[in-house]
């Protein structure tokens, strides 16, 4: 009986070409066939962000799979309107990018589409219908995986945003966010808007060594660290992961008692990539996420440093709070599997703040 059963089940799966074979034959057929292939493709492809943990529980970041340069490759020059971003206004680290674009005033140089919030079964979509978000102007494309699979048909990683895209070759130049924002910084510094955006450089020469070192630990603590205690499948990867996040924001906290930003006198880069998870730690990561130890509210130095960089130009103007609250809160059903969006918390990063004068020596 189970014989026949299982017979049927594959005979039905399969064109009625293949409906007189014997049974090891279909077997064979089965496995073979384009509906087995998409439906596992389908399956290793879905939206399910838990099958990135570990044995232990651990979420695990995938490296980006794209790290070319433009400006020190040959094939990348620099030029205007050659170059094309796909961003999510949901996406941390897709919002490095857009700040760095306004600051450098590169919008007329650097053309932008945006993703829907909602990331389903085939990940990141265009969807103009949604406030905020755009069609893709470029290739027409309905998903962001088309890209990928367009630049390269046997891709086989994550299909993530910010993806920096060259319309001239129809290339992928690069999807790596920390990457992008320096090219942003010094590639295109012939082409900004004007000569004070020129002139401005978020990684300058003499504070490169404490920027990088900044950068590694607010990294691996904080931006990585608030999805780690997210995406952990197990409590002991949870605690370890949300201890590490808290202990480095007392850590900035203490730093930012002296001094108006994390490094020098200056904003840097390091403050671009410390904002980004800062803005959506009390509206998202505090519940969603786990993380609520404390609130960036809770923080005197921490809130008053927010507030700044939120209220200056490229901040709080690409910073979009019904795509991040809606994105984490539908997109991650492994987590809110009914998908209801909270109703607060009610925060006004517009509030006055003291950084400007009480560091302005």
């Amino acid at each position: 009986y189970a014989s026949h059963s299982l017979h049927m089940i594959i005979k039905n799966s399969l064109p009625h070409r293949y409906g007189r074979l014997p049974l090891l034959d279909l077997v064979s057929a089965f496995w073979k066939s384009d509906w087995i292939r998409a439906t596992v493709r389908k399956k290793n492809m879905s939206g399910n962000i838990l099958k990135w943990a570990n044995e232990k529980g651990k979420f695990v970041r995938a490296p980006s799979s794209f790290r070319n340069w433009v400006g020190q490759q040959q094939e990348f020059p620099a030029e205007k309107d050659r170059y094309h971003l796909y961003v999510s206004l949901a996406c941390p680290w897709a919002h490095r990018t857009l700040i760095v674009r306004k600051l450098k005033g590169l919008e007329s140089v650097i053309s932008l589409n945006v993703v829907d919030y909602l990331m389903g079964e085939k990940g990141w979509r265009f969807n103009a219908e949604v406030p905020g978000s755009t069609a893709d102007t470029v290739n027409g494309f309905a998903y962001i995986r088309e890209l990928y699979f367009m630049v390269d048909k046997d891709y086989k990683g994550r299909f993530t945003v910010p993806v920096l895209f060259d319309k001239k070759q129809k290339l992928i130049v690069n999807n790596e966010s920390s990457e992008i924002i320096r090219m942003l910084n010094t590639e295109f510094n012939e082409l900004c808007a004007t000569p004070e955006q020129r002139a401005l450089d978020l990684y300058p020469a003499a504070l490169r060594q404490e920027i990088d070192a900044v950068n590694e630990w607010i990294y691996k603590d904080i931006n990585n660290g608030v999805y780690r205690a997210g995406f952990a499948t197990k409590q002991e990867a949870y605690d370890e992961a949300v201890r590490e996040v808290f202990a480095a924001l007392d850590r900035v906290e203490e730093i930012l008692s002296d001094r108006r930003y994390l490094v020098g006198a200056q904003l840097t880069e390091a403050d671009v990539r410390l904002y980004t998870t800062l803005v959506r730690f009390d509206c998202v990561y505090v519940g969603h996420f786990k993380c609520n130890k404390k609130r960036i509210v809770d923080y005197p130095n921490l809130w008053g440093y927010l507030r700044d960089l939120y209220q200056t130009e490229g901040f709080g103007d690409t910073t979009n709070r019904f795509h991040i609250e809606h994105h984490y809160q539908e997109s991650h059903a492994q987590i809110n599997p009914h998908r209801i969006v909270a109703i607060g918390p009610d925060i006004d990063f517009t509030l006055p703040h003291d950084r400007a004068t009480r560091f302005s020596s």
